[in-house]
C-alpha cells in the first residue's frame, strides 16, 4: 500500500481514536457528576435540575437552527479550497449567526419564562430563574459557533481539549456550589457553566477566528441562507425524533408499565453510547472533510470507503463484547434489575454495522447541501422506525424492540444507498464489502451462539469470536496503516 494511502487511514484512525477516548472521558465526568449531584442534591434537587435543563432545551431546538451543524461544511469548503478570503467571510457571517440566533433564544426564553415555570412547576415561583438561564442560550450558541470553526477546519486537538477542559472545569465548579448552597446553587451552577464552556471555546478557537471587517446585510443574508437551510432541515429531523421517541415511550408506557420503559431507556442509552466514539468521530472529523470535496462525487467515494474500513474494523470486536457480556455490563453500570434490557441490545446490535454503512452515505447529503433529499430521508427513517416500534413491542416485547431498531438501520441503509447510487454514481469498494461481509457474518454467528446456547458456553465460544474478531481487525488495520513498522521504529 503506497505511503500516501496509510497516511490518510492514520489520520482516520488518529481522529476516531482521539474522539473515542474524549466521548468516554466525557462519559466518565458526566457519571462522577451526576452522582455528586444526586448525593448533595438528592432527588428533589435532581427533579428541578432537570425541568430547568429540560425546558432551556426546547427554546434552544426551535432557535439555534442547527447552526453548530450547517455552518461546519461553508468553513469547510472554503477550508479545503485554501480559499482565505472566504474563510475569514464565513466566519464573520458565522459570528454574526451566532449572536442573532443565541440573542433570539435568550429573549424568547424571558418572554416565555412565567409560562415555562407555569407549565414544568405549575406556579410562577420560577419565572426569575429561568430569566436568569436565558443567558445560558447566548453563551452555548456563541460557544458553538466557535467550535463550528475548529471542526471545519479541522482542527481536531483544540476541539477535543476545549470539550474536555469545558466538562472538568464544570465539574470542579458545580461540586463546590452545590455543596455550599444545595438546590439554590442549580441556577448559578448552570451560568457558570455556559460561562465555561464559552470561555474555553472561546479560547482555542481565538487563534482561528479570521474575521472580515467589512461584511454587509446583503453578504450575511446570502451567506447565511444556505446555513440556515440546512440547518432548520436538521433541526426539524432532530425535532421528528424526539416526537417519536417522546410516542413510543408513552406507547410502551401505556402497554407494558414504567419498568419496561426503565428496560428500554437503559438498553438504548448503551447501545448508543457504547458506539459514540464512531459516531461521534464520524460527525467530528469525517463530515467537514467530506464538505471540503463535496463537489467532486469520486473523492467522497474514495473517502467515504476508507471511512467506512477503519470504523467497522473498530466496532466489529467491540460490537461482539457487547452481544456477549452485555449483561455483566447492565448489571455494572446499572444493576441486575436491568437484566431484562438486555433482550433489547442483543437484538439491536446486529444492525449497528447497517447504521455505520448507512451513516456514511447520509453525511454526503448534508456536505452537498441536499435539503429536501435529507428530510425525505429523516422523515422516512423515523416513520417506519416508529412503526416497526410500535409493532415490534406489541407482538414481541423488548426483543421486538430491537429487532425492529436493527430492520430500521437495514432498510435506511438500502434507502440512502440507492439515492446515492443513482444521483451521484455511489458504490462501495471491493475492499470495504469484503470487509463489510465479514464482519457482519462475524455479529450474526455470535448472536446466534448468544440466542441459543447457555450462558457459560456462549461466554466461552462468544470470547473466541472475540478473539478472532480482534486478530482480524488488527491485521487489517496494520495492513492499511502499518502498525507493526509503526511500533518497530518506536
Amino acid at each position: 500500500m503506497s505511503d500516501s494511502k496509510q497516511s490518510t487511514y492514520r489520520s482516520i484512525f488518529k481522529a476516531t481514536s482521539l474522539f473515542g477516548g474524549l466521548q468516554l472521558y466525557l462519559i466518565f465526568i458526566s457519571i462522577i457528576k451526576s452522582k455528586f449531584i444526586a448525593i448533595l442534591l438528592g432527588p428533589l434537587g435532581v427533579g428541578i435540575q432537570g425541568l430547568f435543563q429540560s425546558g432551556t432545551e426546547v427554546i434552544r431546538t426551535l432557535t439555534n437552527f442547527g447552526l453548530s451543524q450547517s455552518a461546519v461544511r461553508e468553513v469547510s469548503e472554503a477550508n479545503g479550497n485554501k480559499d482565505e478570503v472566504r474563510i475569514k467571510l464565513v466566519t464573520s457571517v458565522i459570528n454574526k449567526l451566532v449572536w442573532i440566533t443565541g440573542l433570539l433564544g435568550a429573549i424568547l426564553v424571558c418572554i416565555l419564562s412565567p409560562y415555562l415555570s407555569q407549565s414544568l412547576f405549575r406556579n410562577y415561583d420560577y419565572t426569575v430563574p429561568f430569566i436568569l438561564l436565558s443567558v445560558t442560550l447566548l453563551l452555548e450558541q456563541l460557544s458553538a459557533g466557535q467550535k463550528v470553526i475548529l471542526q471545519g477546519l479541522r482542527k481536531i486537538k483544540e476541539l477535543a481539549k476545549a470539550s474536555a477542559w469545558g466538562s472538568t472545569v464544570g465539574l470542579l465548579v458545580s461540586i463546590p456550589i452545590y455543596y455550599l448552597f444545595g438546590v439554590k446553587g442549580i441556577v448559578p451552577t448552570l451560568i457558570l457553566s455556559s460561562v465555561t464552556t464559552f470561555l474555553l471555546s472561546w479560547f482555542y478557537a481565538r487563534h482561528y477566528i479570521k474575521a472580515c471587517p467589512k461584511v454587509t446585510i446583503n453578504q450575511t443574508v446570502t451567506e447565511g441562507c444556505s446555513m440556515l437551510t440546512m440547518g432548520i432541515a436538521m433541526s426539524v429531523s432532530n425535532i421528528l425524533i424526539t416526537v417519536c421517541a417522546f410516542v413510543l415511550r408513552a406507547f410502551i408506557s401505556n402497554n407494558g408499565g414504567t419498568e419496561i420503559v426503565g428496560y428500554y431507556t437503559a438498553g438504548f442509552t448503551i447501545v448508543t453510547t457504547y458506539f459514540s466514539m464512531i459516531f461521534n468521530a464520524l460527525a467530528t472529523d469525517y463530515y467537514p472533510r467530506l464538505a471540503a470535496v463535496n463537489s467532486d462525487n469520486v473523492k467522497c467515494r474514495n473517502l467515504s470507503n476508507e471511512q467506512g474500513e477503519i470504523a467497522s474494523l473498530i466496532m466489529a470486536p467491540l460490537l461482539l463484547i457487547c452481544l456477549v457480556f452485555m449483561s455483566l455490563i447492565l448489571q455494572i453500570l446499572y444493576s441486575d434489575k436491568f437484566l431484562e434490557a438486555n433482550n433489547f441490545v442483543i437484538w439491536a446490535v446486529v444492525g449497528m454495522l447497517f447504521k455505520l454503512a448507512s451513516w456514511l452515505i447520509a453525511f454526503q447529503f448534508i456536505a452537498k447541501g441536499e435539503t429536501k433529499i435529507y428530510i425525505v430521508n429523516e422523515t422516512l427513517l423515523n416513520s417506519y422506525t416508529l412503526a416497526l416500534s410500535l409493532l415490534g413491542y406489541k407482538y414481541f416485547g423488548l426483543a421486538g424492540l430491537g429487532a425492529a431498531y436493527s430492520l430500521s438501520n437495514l432498510l435506511y441503509f438500502i434507502q440512502v444507498f440507492c439515492i446515492a447510487k443513482v444521483r451521484y454514481g455511489y458504490c462501495f469498494s471491493v475492499s470495504f464489502k469484503k470487509l463489510f461481509t465479514m464482519q457482519n457474518l462475524m455479529v450474526l454467528v455470535c448472536f446466534l451462539l448468544v440466542l441459543c446456547s447457555n450462558k457459560l458456553l456462549s461466554y466461552i465460544l462468544g470470547s473466541v469470536c472475540i478473539l478472532c474478531s480482534g486478530i482480524y481487525s488488527f491485521v487489517g488495520l496494520d495492513r492499511r496503516m502499518g502498525i507493526c513498522n509503526l511500533l518497530k521504529k518506536k
